[in-house]
């Protein structure tokens, strides 16, 4: 990663923290996004010297066109592109709002793809997209209808972009964490004194028998942006302890 130049939104806290962190740990400069300034503060502060932060909404094409403008002025361009923001809001699909379908929507899939619509004439040939899906895309989950649909438009997304970059052979792939031991677990309503339960019920559904933990996504992260990956694209890459297959 020496020498890199690596993009992630949502890279102030979990998968994509813990993405930005080892992408920096082997060379790379990293710029994160996010909405929350203080959080994005304190990543900055963890990561060190290699990173630097903008604060924006991914639901919005103007910040898109903010993160590109100042990658091009700081750095000549990027090599990496991590589409990793995204929001969940369990709800029986009887029960969903229009504001819950629009907000996930609009983050989880709109972001995504004016994300890279934006970055794209910015990013190296021979670069590296990766577009955090779900485990939800393919696996049917209670109350995730919403959630599971803008996902498998990401899958969509990447198959389609795998093709449409080839000439410039830029790699784009997805990658589909399974439950992961982050804060969007306190999001969905997981308490702190509920984790272990929450953690025990989830063993008989995982055949590793335990959560994800963010380092084990950001190491899979860094395969999918690095030249170790380098005759990989247009694929699902599935870290879920196996839960797809159960």
């Amino acid at each position: 990663m020496k020498g890199k130049v690596a993009v992630i939104t949502g890279g102030n806290s979990g998968i994509g923290l813990a993405s930005a962190r080892l992408l920096a740990e082997h060379g790379a400069q990293v710029l994160i996004s996010g909405r929350r300034q203080d959080a994005l503060d304190e990543a900055v502060r963890s990561i060190g010297s290699a990173a630097t932060a903008i604060r924006g909404d991914v639901a919005d094409p103007a910040h898109h066109a903010e993160v590109a403008d100042f990658v091009r002025e700081r750095f000549g361009g990027a090599d990496i592109y991590m589409a990793n923001a995204g929001v969940n809001t369990i709800t029986p699909s009887a029960e969903v709002s229009e504001a819950e379908y629009d907000e996930q929507f609009a983050i989880n899939a709109r972001g995504t793809f004016f994300g890279v619509q934006a970055i794209a004439p910015v990013l190296q040939d021979g670069g590296s997209i990766i577009l955090v899906g779900s485990l939800a895309s393919e696996k049917v989950l209670d109350g995730h209808a919403v959630y599971a649909g803008s996902k498998a438009a990401i899958g969509a997304f990447a198959r389609s972009w795998a093709l449409e970059f080839k000439a410039r052979r830029i790699r784009v792939n997805m990658l589909s964490p399974g439950p992961t031991e982050t804060e969007i677990l306190g999001k969905l309503g997981v308490a702190p004194e509920d984790r272990e339960a929450f953690a025990e019920m989830m063993t008989g559904a995982i055949p590793l028998g335990r959560l994800g933990q963010p380092m084990e996504l950001a190491r899979a992260a860094l395969f999918l942006a690095s030249d170790a990956s380098s005759f990989v694209t247009g694929i699902n890459l599935r870290v879920d302890g196996g839960m797809a297959l159960l």
